[in-house]
C-alpha cells in the first residue's frame, strides 16, 4: 500500500485518479467481505456476500494498472506524429481515449455493485459491523463518482459515445441510492 501512495504522489503520469478510485472500490469490497464474515450468524447469505465482495474487490484491484496502461495508451497517441492528413492520429487517440473511459466505467459499475452488497450487510448483518458497511458504501460511491467524471472527461476528449457517460452515471445513482440506504437505518 505503501508504494502504491508513494508512485501516486509522485511526479508521474500514473497512476492517477483512476488508480485511485480503483483502490478505493477494492478497500470498499474488502470491508464488505470482512463485515460480510462476520455476519454468518445473522445474515444466511453472508458466505456469497464475503465471496462476491471478493470478486469484485480483485477485478477492482486489477483496474488500477489497467487504467495506468490505458493512460499511457491515451499519452503515446498524442505523441504520434501529425503526418499526412491526420486522421490516422486522430483514430489512434480516440482509440486510446475510448479504452481510457472503458476502465473508469468498469470501475464505476465494479463500485455500483459493491455498494448494493454493504446495503445488504447493513441492512441484515452484524451490527457491530455497522460502521464498516457504512464507510464501504461511502467509499464505493466514491469510487463511482470518481470513475465516473473521469469517463465524462475522456469521453468530451475523444468526442465518445454518450452511452459511455450514461452508463456511469447510472452506476453513480445506484452507488448513491445504496449508500443513502445505509446512512438512512
Amino acid at each position: 500500500m505503501r508504494d502504491f501512495l508513494e508512485l501516486l504522489a509522485a511526479r508521474v503520469p500514473a497512476p492517477g485518479g483512476g488508480g485511485a478510485a480503483a483502490v478505493t472500490g477494492a478497500l470498499a469490497a474488502g470491508l464488505v467481505a470482512m463485515a460480510a464474515r462476520f455476519s454468518d450468524a445473522q445474515l444466511p447469505a453472508a458466505a456469497d456476500v464475503a465471496r462476491q465482495a471478493d470478486e469484485l474487490r480483485e477485478r477492482a484491484a486489477g483496474l488500477a494498472d489497467q487504467d495506468a496502461a490505458a493512460y499511457r495508451a491515451v499519452l503515446d497517441a498524442y505523441r504520434l506524429p501529425a503526418g499526412g492528413d491526420g486522421s490516422e492520429r486522430r483514430r489512434r487517440i480516440a482509440a486510446a481515449l475510448h479504452g481510457a473511459a472503458a476502465v473508469p466505467l468498469e470501475i464505476a459499475e465494479i463500485a455500483a455493485q459493491v455498494a448494493g452488497l454493504a446495503a445488504q450487510v447493513a441492512a441484515g448483518g452484524n451490527p457491530n459491523l455497522r460502521g464498516d458497511t457504512v464507510a464501504a458504501a461511502h467509499l464505493a460511491e466514491a469510487s463511482a463518482r470518481s470513475s465516473a467524471a473521469l469517463v465524462d472527461i475522456n469521453v468530451a476528449l475523444g468526442r465518445l459515445p454518450g452511452d459511455l457517460s450514461r452508463r456511469a452515471a447510472g452506476a453513480v445513482a445506484m452507488a448513491q441510492a445504496a449508500a443513502a440506504r445505509v446512512t438512512a437505518e
